[in-house]
């Protein structure tokens, strides 16, 4: 089984497993989306999804975060871990958008890299979600972690290891691929593995 065959029955098996996947940052326009997953670096989407609960209904536009206080801004997502440069991030984001996208969130990868703590991996899933665009494949530290379990990349950093894993997975299936190894990596993948558990199993490398 070549990498392409073996992806591909990878993810039909975890669709089938997995019906439901999650949950992810929430969000209900593309300026929660893009905070909401600048927030969610090194941090779980649950607490997340608490401090964004709140921040939310203070901050509803890039003018918004412009002009933030940082010292409260770093209060109100403390939480979330790295708050100072994330509180930072949020803040030069707001006045980029500002100045350069009359506010709005940019619609393409370049552009968006642009951005302060806008990683490939968020861009991949702003452009995915918010423009319908599969640009690239985010791989977060699940997806990274499992990956290479599985054997399918030996990529040293999350970009290479995207670029890799597209040319054996197709871009209609980057979001699936993405949001069903998460799953599985909170189910029964994690840092200490429960291959008996497992699904696929019988079908990975095993790469500890």
């Amino acid at each position: 089984m070549n990498n392409k065959e073996k992806s591909i029955a990878i993810l039909r098996r975890l669709k089938k497993e997995y019906k439901v996947t999650g949950p992810f940052v929430e969000w209900s326009n593309p300026l929660e989306l893009l905070v909401g997953t600048i927030l969610s670096a090194q941090c779980t989407d649950e607490r997340v999804n608490k401090v964004t609960k709140i921040l939310f209904k203070k901050y509803h536009t890039a003018e918004d975060y412009a002009n933030a206080e940082i010292e409260e801004l770093e209060k109100e997502i403390f939480s979330t871990g790295f708050y100072k440069s994330k509180a930072k991030a949020l803040q030069t984001t707001g006045q980029i958008m500002m100045q350069n996208f009359e506010g709005k969130v940019p619609d393409n990868l370049s552009d968006l890299l642009t951005l302060r703590g806008v990683s490939h991996k968020t861009a991949y899933i702003v452009l995915a979600k918010i423009f319908q665009k599969n640009d690239g494949l985010p791989v977060d530290t699940h997806v990274f972690r499992l990956t290479k379990r599985m054997g399918l990349s030996n990529a040293e950093t999350p970009e290479r290891m995207s670029e890799e894993l597209s040319t054996v997975i197709a871009p209609k299936d980057y979001m699936a691929w993405n949001e069903h190894l998460i799953t599985h990596g909170r189910a029964v993948c994690g840092r200490v593995p429960h291959c008996g558990a497992c699904v696929i199993s019988d079908i990975c490398s095993k790469n500890f």
